[in-house]
């Protein structure tokens, strides 16, 4: 499997990305593409930006074991991974991950696998700042660990 992870400030180019990928997944039938982006309103005060940071080298080695395993649940042939820090505006882009597979429910699969344990298992630290000037640091929700749990592992 070919993999290629980054981490960084500045916004991606969907089209570049997926061309890239397209260009190493081999004779893959399905791309899945999914494409976050920073949510305004996740709380009764309007988000004025998320500010994440990581642990370079880390945050990258923990994405490639994610990635990694979802390669021994799916035959998949490609994933891309790009994800942002530093502040981030509400609409702006978050994280692209791509997956390519000979085959459509592999490629769903292990896209939905790999944003379920981003949002987990990742080393990130978010912070929101709200438009009223107060902030508050992130923890992950029940619901993203109970989708990540309910992966068996």
């Amino acid at each position: 499997m070919h993999c290629l992870i980054t981490v960084q400030q500045g916004r991606f180019d969907l089209a570049a990305e997926e061309a890239a990928l397209r260009a190493v997944a081999g004779d893959a039938g399905a791309l899945v593409v999914f494409q976050g982006m920073v949510r305004g309103h996740d709380a009764a005060t309007p988000l004025a930006a998320l500010f994440l940071e990581h642990y370079p080298g880390v945050t990258e080695a923990e994405i490639g074991r994610i990635a990694d395993d979802a390669a021994t649940r799916w035959p998949i042939s490609a994933v891309r991974v790009v994800h942002r820090v530093g502040s981030l505006a509400p609409g702006e882009q978050i994280v692209l991950v791509l997956v390519a597979s000979a085959h459509r429910k592999a490629a769903f699969a292990a896209a939905e696998y790999l944003m379920d344990y981003l949002k987990t298992e990742a080393p990130f630290w978010k912070r929101e700042d709200f438009a009223d000037g107060s902030s508050r640091w992130v923890d992950a929700k029940a619901s993203d660990s109970a989708a990540a749990a309910s992966w068996g592992g």
